[in-house]
């Protein structure tokens, strides 16, 4: 198995990612578009504080069959707006589930909560919508990683955040992709500092090439600066897996859940009740069904593609004026 030409969540045919931000307010927005019309999709929610937007509708039980795109961002719940300019923007280029005559473009959303990071957020109307009207309107098949989109106000326990992405191509060709927010109450290094917990599922030096942590036995984590910084509570990593096989709304139900392994890998503590976790998972049919060999293992690798882009996202982040946390680059390279 290897990542894709961008190793990005974009090396899935058929998908394009727009990102915007205000640096000022320390936040922003990332849109994953289907370019190809509606994709099939469900979630898994495995945070105890999760903030989200037309969710329901995805479980494998609901009617509606796939949706035209999906939003990341920031703001708490102010952030669930972005959806709405999403919506709209898609609305006036004719998509949507159509129903007799009207067309109700379908975006689902999920938010990390980053109102306590020094960003500017004494707005008097809601920048979000503008921000998810942006992000679409910059929808690519390259986009930068860290500190952009619904990452640019991201943290975890040590380090700025961000947004991270990565790719694989599986044995039968099938391409697995994920895409993330990181925003969590845990750490994605060791207590040393100098080393990510998903190194072992790292492809060749995409976030660092640090390796594995020497230190044996378990250790102690450091005190949160996060929670020194701003807050205990307010956290949340949010993210997507998408694939270009063939799968129902139950089979991404399936690959969303085991997904979240790759939370639990690349981040300690994960799943707590003050995080938010969640993650999408879409299938844009461009391919048949997985083969026999692939198939149970779908999730395995959907776990390990998002372990990979939480710590990219971290090695990826940089630094900005009135930073809470420095940057994990800034401190491994600096010791």
């Amino acid at each position: 198995m290897t990542p894709g030409p961008r190793n990005l969540i974009t090396d899935v045919a058929g998908l394009a990612v727009g990102n915007a931000q205000d640096d000022a307010l320390k936040s922003g927005t990332t849109v994953l578009l289907s370019q190809d019309g509606p994709m099939t999709t469900s979630y898994s929610v495995m945070g105890g504080a999760p903030g989200t937007r037309d969710t329901d509708l995805l479980e494998p039980d609901k009617t509606v069959p796939g949706v035209d795109a999906i939003v990341l961002s920031g703001g708490s719940a102010f952030g669930l707006a972005a959806a709405q300019g999403v919506m709209d923007a898609l609305a006036r280029q004719g998509r949507g589930f159509q129903v007799h005559s009207a067309r109700v473009p379908i975006v689902p959303a999920a938010i990390v909560f980053d109102l306590l990071n020094n960003g500017q957020k004494d707005w008097t109307d809601n920048p979000y919508p503008t921000l998810g009207q942006q992000a679409l309107a910059n929808a690519s098949q390259d986009f930068v990683l860290g500190t952009t989109g619904a990452g640019t106000g991201a943290t975890d326990a040590q380090h700025k955040g961000g947004l991270g992405s990565a790719s694989l191509v599986l044995p039968d060709g099938t391409t697995i992709g994920a895409l993330v927010v990181v925003n969590a109450l845990g750490s994605a290094t060791t207590p040393s500092g100098r080393h990510f917990w998903a190194a072992p599922f790292e492809i060749g030096d995409e976030f660092g090439g640090l390796g594995p942590d020497p230190a044996s036995n378990l250790q102690p984590l450091r005190p949160s600066r996060k929670a020194a910084a701003m807050a205990q509570h307010g956290n949340t990593t949010i993210g997507i897996v998408a694939t270009d096989a063939t799968l129902d709304k139950a089979a991404c139900k399936r690959l969303a859940t085991a997904a979240h392994d790759g939370y639990a890998r690349a981040l300690v503590p994960a799943h707590t009740p003050y995080d938010g976790d969640l993650i999408f998972a879409s299938s844009t049919g461009r391919r048949g069904p997985p083969s026999d060999e692939v198939m149970p293992m779908l999730g395995h690798f959907a776990s390990v593609c998002m372990a990979r882009a939480i710590a990219r996202a971290i090695w990826e982040a940089t630094p900005s004026a009135n930073d809470a946390l420095p940057t994990a680059r800034q401190e491994i390279l600096q010791t």
